[in-house]
């Protein structure tokens, strides 16, 4: 999907925002970059110097004269955009385009389109889009950065192919006997060294099995947290001696 989806920067401002865009699309694997007629003020240098690694995104953009252009071998072309108005009530949220906008990269390419950071995109240019997006955002603040926007678009489109794993927890979660093993020794060590009576041990012992039950232990971790109880005893014995 990656290689089909096109970032399309319009009028950008700084070079900072561009090299960061780069970065982003870099995190996500959407390495085609197109920038349509950035500003003179655009310093290049700093664009590298933000792009990071992602430098051959930079390096390899295609410079365009016209929105156009840029998009003309698109089988769709999804624009990006913080206002509201008659002609933008089809807009959808980055996570509810992802779908389809994955589908129709497996067919073509898909432009996601970015307008000038000062003005956003002009109403001749929303008019050649095929899908609007708008990401959520607190009333009192709608315009994000540019490259957080890209960020966002291209996060929302990977999470959709299912192509990442997270690493796997290679301790196995630990049985309720070994669990039980581990309140036992806590018990007595609570009460060896006299951070409770055996009046109290009950209702000690709750607080304690409560607190240890607040996330899913795995073996390692409880031969740790019995290891931590068998020589800290160990440790006691030692200096009483």
């Amino acid at each position: 999907m990656q290689s089909n989806i096109r970032i399309v920067l319009v009028a950008p401002l700084y070079g900072g925002n561009i090299g960061s865009c780069c970065r982003a699309m870099n995190n996500m694997g959407v390495t085609d970059l197109a920038v349509v007629t950035p500003q003179a003020s655009v310093d290049w240098r700093e664009a590298e110097v933000m792009a990071v690694h992602a430098g051959d995104i930079l390096n390899t953009r295609k410079t365009c004269a016209t929105l156009e252009e840029a998009v003309a071998d698109c089988v769709a072309v999804v624009e990006t955009t913080a206002r509201r108005g008659l002609y933008r009530q089809h807009c959808k949220s980055p996570r509810e385009w992802a779908p389809e906008l994955v589908a129709l990269s497996e067919r073509g390419k898909v432009a996601i389109v970015f307008g000038r950071e000062d003005k956003g995109l002009f109403n001749e240019e929303v008019a050649l889009c095929t899908h609007l997006v708008q990401i959520p955002s607190d009333a009192t603040y709608t315009s994000l950065n540019l490259a957080q926007a890209v960020l966002i678009l291209c996060y929302e489109l990977f999470l959709v192919q299912g192509q990442f794993e997270p690493i796997q927890e290679k301790s196995e979660l630990a049985p309720a006997k070994m669990k039980n093993q581990m309140l036992k020794m806590w018990r007595q060590y609570l009460l060896d060294i006299g951070f409770m009576d055996d009046e109290k041990a009950d209702h000690m012992m709750a607080g304690v099995q409560r607190i240890f039950s607040r996330g899913a232990l795995t073996t390692d971790d409880v031969n740790i947290i019995m290891g931590v109880a068998r020589q800290s005893e160990w440790a006691r014995k030692n200096k009483e001696i």
